[in-house]
């Protein structure tokens, strides 16, 4: 595509003669640069893109988007906008032809049940002949495609990457997860969302290399309701943040709750276990109709989660009994997922758990179910989130029997350093052990379960790696877990083997 062409939307200057300069490709990772690439320069929270224009350049690449001047040969075609991120949205749906407009766009932010809520309504769309898309936490998934993504909301090119590709695969609704980072950095700039849901609110992801603020968090996620020319809005009603939240939105609004008087409201909550499978049913009260729901995750937040996207599906006229259909038939992998093992008398639960709101909900849902022991195996992300640390080991340490101290994500602060902070947050005599390598703290806690344990393993859910510095390796909790279970049962039974042989 022409460069002249691909800038169309953007405000810019250059120096170059840029009318014949024709570009095969868009990055902002240097390492993918070549010599048909236009590398864009973005500012992140701890990198700037700036500093690695040399390193574009040494792989062949001689066409640069910027923010300010950098020291670069003469045979380089320089622009320069004031919010490279920004244009990176633009220029990148204009380069895959806008696919965005060939579809319906679903937007979803909160706090806490965004990736569970966006797969409830997927699994909807689906139960109703709807061609779905979904982009989040989980990666991305339409018609049995699947990818993994380095963010809950992926950079804007990467999004108009994969809604091409969704489109030429006949999708119609994607159901997007937006992060308030997404939205503070730009990534969904320019979209329209056609709906949107608001699920919660609480204090998260406040740090110097997040935001600055409870206020900035807020008001970020806000913006999706403000600024995209979204036609209708689902949200919390049960949330103090719910009316500031809409408020001036334009839209038209359906609220959703357990507590409060609104339009569709969760009504006769009961827990259930099914052969080890713990969930939740509950009854819908729409405007004067009711139906029925039995979903896979118990506790109140799947409640919210399940009335989230049911008030979404209304917008498009799905029926409830297809409403109900589609959400009993869903099992989001990493959010509250029950691991069958060969171990048939001890639960063992994945979670993503990993701040004291959600772990504080993980537990006490558990408790419910009166396990012998309730054990709770976690740590903590490494570099930003120190705050987090105390209200983790603070919950787990009141609700928990056993307290499992290990390794989440480090990146490249001491994992040692770490657990051992969490250790010392922990309320006087509260039953703990610290064990450094995530793996040996799976194999203890599936070694010494007892019949009637309950054990919790939060903070990686879905995820299948662990990032070690900048390495992100393989790592599966559940096929763990699993692995772990059949050498135990095996090892049992070549024991009892042993002991009746002649």
């Amino acid at each position: 595509m022409k460069l002249k062409e691909l800038l169309y939307g953007i405000k810019y200057n250059t120096q170059s003669d840029i009318s014949d300069t024709v570009v095969k490709n868009i990055c902002y990772d240097s390492r993918k640069a070549d010599e048909n690439s236009l590398f864009v320069a973005l500012r992140g929270a701890t990198v700037d893109g700036h500093l690695f224009v040399t390193s574009a350049y040494e792989r062949g690449c001689r066409c640069f988007l910027l923010e300010r001047e950098c020291e670069l040969p003469e045979d380089v075609t320089a622009i320069y906008t004031d919010n490279s991120r920004f244009a990176l949205g633009v220029i990148s749906r204009t380069f895959f032809g806008h696919p965005e407009r060939e579809l319906t766009l679903v937007g979803i932010t909160g706090t806490k049940g965004k990736t569970t809520t966006a797969l409830m309504l997927c699994s909807i769309f689906s139960e109703a002949g709807i061609k779905c898309g979904y982009i989040g936490s989980n990666g991305v998934e339409y018609l049995g495609h699947r990818a993994e993504t380095g963010n809950t909301t992926p950079e804007s090119y990467e999004l108009a990457y994969y809604f091409r590709q969704m489109v030429d695969a006949g999708v119609t609704h994607v159901v997007l997860e937006v992060s308030s980072q997404a939205l503070f950095n730009y990534r969904v700039e320019g979209l329209t969302f056609d709906s949107c849901a608001f699920t919660n609110l609480s204090r998260d992801h406040i740090s110097p290399k997040e935001h600055p603020t409870f206020e900035h968090y807020r008001d970020s996620k806000r913006r999706l309701f403000r600024d995209f020319s979204t036609r209708f809005i689902s949200y919390s009603a049960d949330d103090e943040n719910a009316e500031y939240m809409i408020e001036g939105c334009g839209a038209l609004c359906r609220g959703f709750g357990i507590t409060s008087e609104t339009d569709v409201i969760g009504e006769n909550i009961k827990i259930y276990s099914d052969s080890g499978r713990l969930g939740v049913s509950f009854t819908v009260s729409d405007g004067g109709k009711k139906y029925d729901i039995m979903l896979r995750t118990p506790g109140e937040f799947s409640v919210y989660n399940a009335l989230c996207a049911a008030t979404v599906a209304d917008w498009y006229g799905i029926a409830h009994e297809v409403i109900a259909k589609g959400l009993e038939s869903c099992s989001p992998k990493g959010r509250f997922e029950v691991v069958e093992t060969s171990l048939s008398n001890v639960v063992f639960i994945v979670d993503y758990a990993h701040n004291e709101t959600s772990l504080r909900h993980a537990l006490t849902v558990i408790r419910k179910y009166s396990p012998h022991r309730l054990i709770c195996v976690f740590g903590s992300v490494g570099e930003r989130t120190e705050e987090r640390r105390k209200e983790l080991a603070q919950v787990s340490g009141e609700l928990a029997d056993l307290s499992v101290i290990t390794s989440d994500n480090p990146g490249y602060e001491s994992p040692d350093g770490i657990i051992e902070e969490i250790a010392g947050y922990l309320p006087d005599g509260a039953p703990h052990v610290c064990i450094t390598h995530r793996e040996d703290a799976v194999r203890y806690a599936v070694e010494n379960a007892e019949d009637g344990d309950m054990i919790l393993f939060a903070g990686k859910g879905h995820e299948t790696y662990q990032l070690i510095g900048r390495e992100k390796r393989p790592f599966s909790e559940r096929e763990l877990i699993i692995r772990f279970s059949e050498e135990r049962v095996r090892h049992a039974f070549l024991s009892t083997s042993e002991k009746y042989s002649v």
